[in-house]
């Protein structure tokens, strides 16, 4: 088990022992709780590592080569892949365009909504409970999730969230990667299998965080999901620290079509940092029309799924979901620090944890790095790293049993000390 999650490692997807366990679960028992599994033979669970590890695999090239979700931090939703795996593996066969995309359309949007980020165990035994028996499975999967959510067509209201943690980060990402994105410095659309170090798509604030908080705007404005876009190394170093209203003309005259494609209104007011308000809110539009557009291609026009009513945006404004990694230099900070997690032997940490509300599913904060299990699961209590958090997010996090440290050599003292039984030396 610990081979396969190495080699999925290599490949960009950080996993446990429990999540792969989990799957394995759900091979052989078609239940999540673990209890269901201490009946079975250590030829069974081999038996069963070996067909979920098949499905496993199929999933992340399927989610990966037609959704462009290829590493681990765009990754939502990842209890759903259990589920996916149970539904390969009683189906056997391969499947065709239309029923690997609606399975897609499935997956998508359970991420989408955050339907494994609260009681994750009940929620896998209701979908696993809905692909067994007569019927159409993914009919009763997708009706399923349809009751619980009360709709599944996005809204300009669900791209109010901010930081890299937001539940629709994400989905911001697969735009980019599914549809006809193109690079501002190249013009070259923004697929995966893009060559070189300067390639690599990093997150690009649209309006520069230093002029944003020139003008008074507040953080969760200056980070919110419709400030960013993706674009390569080279060109995010190309455009620097300026306005768009000074290199946006540059960019539509070079490459024509490329603003549109990242779902930039083109109302040349809106470029102004006076207008950044107004900006968000045409993007956010633009945004979520683009969501329903490749949900209605993942469904092949079947759009019945996408119709009926919307429970409101689970945060109607920005401030009201707290935390969150903001910036490049502070993901590298955390993913350097699980790397060191990993190499003492210790299982790594989740990055941006969604912290829900356990009573309605609905996300609270964005905690930076955390393990809610404890790093030593279920013998030491939760903890978390947040790095340049205000108090409102230390307070939430310590109110429901997380540990917080705000700087990484305080971090790494308290695992070796506390967890490791060894004293760090500098």
């Amino acid at each position: 088990m610990k081979q396969e999650l190495k080699t999925w490692a290599a490949n960009g997807y950080h996993f446990n022992l429990d999540w792969l366990l989990r799957s394995v679960n759900t091979v052989l028992t078609g239940e999540a709780k673990f209890s269901f599994l201490h009946v079975k033979s250590a030829e069974d669970v081999q038996g069963g590592l070996k067909r979920a590890t098949k499905g496993i695999d199929t999933c992340l090239n399927l989610i990966s080569g037609r959704l462009g979700l290829d590493h681990d931090e765009v990754l939502f939703g990842r209890f759903a892949i259990p589920v996916l795996v149970r539904y390969l593996d009683q189906r056997g066969g391969p499947l065709d365009a239309r029923e690997r995309d609606k399975l897609l359309f499935w997956f998508v949007q359970a991420g989408m909504w955050g339907r494994f980020s609260g009681s994750t165990e009940s929620y896998i035994d209701q979908d696993l409970a809905a692909i067994e028996g007569e019927g159409d499975a993914l009919e009763k999967l997708l009706e399923q999730l349809r009751l619980w959510h009360g709709g599944l067509r996005a809204e300009a209201g669900h791209f109010t969230g901010w930081s890299l943690g937001a539940r629709f980060y994400p989905v911001l990402y697969m735009l980019t990667r599914m549809g006809d994105a193109k690079d501002w410095g190249t013009g070259l659309p923004l697929k995966s299998g893009l060559l070189g170090r300067m390639s690599r798509l990093e997150v690009h604030h649209i309006f520069p965080k230093a002029q944003l908080y020139k003008s008074n705007y507040k953080r969760p404005e200056v980070n919110a999901l419709g400030n960013f876009c993706f674009l390569t190394k080279d060109t995010n170093l190309q455009i620097r620290d300026r306005p768009p209203e000074a290199y946006f003309p540059e960019i539509e005259a070079n490459h024509p079509g490329a603003l549109v494609s990242q779902w930039i209104p083109m109302d040349a007011e809106l470029w102004k940092v006076k207008n950044y308000r107004d900006f968000l809110i045409a993007r956010r539009e633009l945004l979520a029309t683009e969501t329903n557009k490749r949900m209605a291609e993942l469904l092949h026009d079947d759009t019945r799924w996408l119709e009926g009513t919307i429970k409101p945006p689970a945060a109607p404004h920005p401030v009201m979901v707290t935390g969150g990694i903001t910036s490049e230099a502070e993901e590298e900070e955390l993913v350097s620090l699980n790397n060191w997690v990993e190499e003492q032997g210790l299982p790594r940490g989740q990055m941006s944890f969604d912290y829900t509300d356990p009573d309605t599913g609905e996300q609270r904060a964005v905690f930076d790095l955390a393990w809610p299990d404890g790093v030593q699961e279920g013998l030491s209590q939760p903890v978390t790293v947040l790095l340049n958090e205000g108090q409102e997010t230390l307070a939430l996090a310590s109110s429901v049993g997380f540990r917080c440290f705000t700087d990484i050599e305080s971090f790494k003292a308290y695992l070796m000390k506390e967890v490791l039984g060894e004293v760090l030396t500098v």
